[in-house]
């Protein structure tokens, strides 16, 4: 963490970023609440797909998730032939995600023979669906709860841009050095 001066004080400018990044990540997770059901499937999928899951093509991801879907919602296709593939459950939630929807996603997951699954919700996920999610024997099942999805989308630049940028200036200590 830089601080000011070496007194082990944040800078004036970390304490800026971070109420930045609160209020912006806040009005994120509020727009995606504000959206269909269908833009929030294919948001997902656009943001492992930024993250380099399926490589550098973009028709490695699709999102497929509608009525009778089996319970996927999209699918990261890791290589060109399909063989490995992620598969994805989007829910825009208030409340609280359970165990009942994990082990739904679970049966799917199954059903399609995968080894890798990420449910991602803009809510959180209770204790027994954080369990569930661990015991998983056959296929490792990531969850991703609303603030960590914002976090993701500022960090990959999904649904933000980039509205100002400052330069702060600091003493260049290496300058004052007697070498």
């Amino acid at each position: 963490m830089t601080t000011r001066f070496g007194t082990g004080l944040p800078t004036p400018a970390n304490e800026i970023s971070g109420l930045t990044r609160e209020v912006l990540a806040a009005e994120l997770i509020d727009a995606i609440k504000q959206c269909d059901p269908d833009f929030f499937e294919r948001l997902v999928v656009q943001l492992l797909l930024k993250m380099g899951y399926g490589g550098s093509r973009q028709e490695a991801g699709q999102a497929v998730g509608k009525s009778g879907d089996g319970g996927i919602d999209g699918i990261i296709n890791e290589d060109r032939l399909g063989l490995d593939a992620i598969y994805l459950q989007a829910k825009r939630w208030e409340g609280s995600v359970g165990e009942g929807p994990i082990r739904d996603f679970k049966g799917s997951l199954d059903a399609k023979g995968a080894r890798k699954g990420v449910f991602i919700t803009t809510s959180t996920f209770t204790p027994a669906a954080l369990q569930a999610a661990r015991t998983s024997r056959s296929y490792k099942i990531v969850l991703i709860d609303g603030p960590r999805l914002v976090e993701l989308m500022i960090e990959h630049d999904l649904g933000v841009s980039v509205a100002a940028t400052y330069h702060l200036k600091r003493v260049d200590s290496d300058f004052f050095s007697d070498e």
